[in-house]
């Protein structure tokens, strides 16, 4: 029996350094061409989507905390009186009429949510690489960064992007193979309208306010801020653009920050807090920020691993292995995605931040579809299934933090809406933690209950635990 215990061991180890041994990565022969092809890092607060376009670099950027509207609460006491009357009209089997009077008298008068919304892009543009060659980028599921590499005139370059989990900023280093041959012009934008953008010494500066929606002023006041370290040649910050010209390599970053406190609370500095990070990160040598980074990053990757077997197909593009597998049946994939829902997660859903959003953490546009908010009656749950069965459980804390405080919320809505004890929580919230029934009826009334009764057509719904199953309002 011991000498069976030892080749056990022996053989799990084998198998372990195996898996650890193992490469995982979304790679391309080809710059990104539209936002879905590019490469997502995030860091729980920060996100970026990398296109990798050699002439024109485009970064997509992303805060957790940029959302439309300011705090408020949407229940509709217009319900008090009609659930009643509602639920009379289920009786009578009259189901048309109840939908449509509880679309007019239960649904939120107000606002139904905001939308989560982009911060903007940064654009980084390469004199003459558009006669680019021997092209490659790729997805580190195991460092947690993007890679482009490209030719060009006989000069190798590279890009090396990541969003620092331990000095929260953007970084993107550039290097190449030949001394002073990196020159650059980088520049903020943004959908948002009226934004400040501007040079501050050796930074670069976007000053902007969140949207209104539905009639609810935007108070969310943001600020990115940008700057470079570099070797050799020349830098300079003037009208808003950071450009850089012959130098051997550099390092540029990226910090955005907001006046969010909490759901209550927009009484922060988000000036301050964009310098605080931003000048922090660059007194630290890059090296030692980037082995920073991925050891917080494999401190929660490297917990599992799933080995399906080598990599059959290992000179063959991502996009194309997604397209061949019906042919295929290519195992190393199925593991490759099994890692980069585990690292979407880790990446979108830190403690002490905001939950994964409808889409995560990454979002281009102001409105987006749904308004990227957190769709209760699924969606939210299923950002959150990995969390447990792959031994990434600190990452449902914030989670646990929105059930908590959409309890607070969601018990003035009860009172408002119900006239019920205990508190609510309808289909969909967002960063005010909303709680009253949005959209029509047949989408928006699948009522949350904790902590007390709430009464539905003539059904009483009682539960002792902090959440439960989506139950519809008009039940028969």
């Amino acid at each position: 029996m011991k000498i069976k215990w030892i080749a056990g061991g022996l053989l799990w180890t084998s198998f372990y350094l195996q898996a650890a041994a193992q490469e995982y990565k979304l790679w391309y022969d080809t710059p990104a061409h539209v936002w879905t092809e590019a490469l997502p890092l995030g860091n729980g607060r920060l996100g970026a989507m990398v296109f990798g376009n050699p002439a024109i670099e485009h970064i997509q950027l992303n805060e957790e905390t940029i959302w439309a509207g300011q705090p408020n609460n949407n229940a509709n006491p217009d319900a008090l009186e009609n659930i009643p009357k509602v639920r009379q009209l289920v009786f009578e089997g009259k189901y048309q009429e109840a939908q449509t009077l509880a679309t007019e008298k239960v649904m939120a008068k107000t606002n139904s949510g905001m939308p989560y919304q982009s911060f903007g892009d940064l654009h980084i543009s390469f004199p003459g690489h558009a006669r680019y060659s021997n092209y490659y980028r790729e997805l580190s599921l195991d460092s947690a960064r993007t890679v482009v590499r490209y030719d060009v005139d006989g000069v190798t370059y590279q890009r090396e992007t990541l969003t620092s989990f331990a000095d929260q900023v953007v970084m993107i280093r550039l290097t190449a193979s030949h001394p002073g041959k990196i020159t650059c012009n980088a520049n903020f934008t943004t959908p948002h309208q009226d934004v400040m953008i501007a040079s501050e010494g050796e930074d670069v500066t976007l000053s902007g306010v969140s949207s209104l929606h539905e009639g609810l002023k935007g108070k969310v006041a943001f600020q990115g801020r940008m700057t470079a370290r570099a070797k050799g040649g020349m830098r300079q910050c003037r009208d808003g653009v950071l450009s850089i010209e012959g130098v051997d390599e550099a390092v540029i970053y990226v910090s955005i920050a907001t006046n969010f406190n909490n759901y209550k609370d927009i009484t922060g500095d988000q000036v301050e807090r964009a310098k605080n990070y931003l000048h922090r990160a660059i007194t630290k040598d890059y090296q030692a920020s980037k082995q920073a980074h991925v050891s917080f990053f494999k401190k929660y990757m490297d917990r599992v691993s799933l080995n399906l077997g080598t990599d059959k197909y290992a000179d063959v593009t991502t996009d194309m292995r997604v397209q061949n597998f019906k042919e295929t049946h290519d195992n190393y994939l199925v593991a490759t995605y099994f890692r980069f829902g585990r690292y979407l997660l880790i990446c979108s859903s830190q403690p002490g931040g905001q939950p994964a959003n409808l889409q995560g953490i990454w979002n281009d546009k102001l409105f987006p579809s749904w308004d990227s908010k957190y769709t209760c009656n699924i969606n939210l749950e299923m950002n959150y299934w990995p969390a447990e069965v792959t031994n990434l459980t600190e990452l449902h804390e914030p989670l646990m933090q929105l059930i908590r405080e959409v309890s607070q919320t969601g018990r003035e809505s009860a009172k408002i809406m119900y006239g019920a004890d205990g508190w609510v929580l309808h289909h969909n919230t967002d960063i005010w933690r909303v709680t009253g029934a949005i959209d029509k009826a047949p989408s928006g009334m699948w009522p949350r209950v904790a902590h007390g009764f709430v009464v539905i057509c003539g059904s009483v719904i009682s539960t002792r635990v902090m959440w439960t199953s989506s139950v519809p309002l008009i039940l028969s």
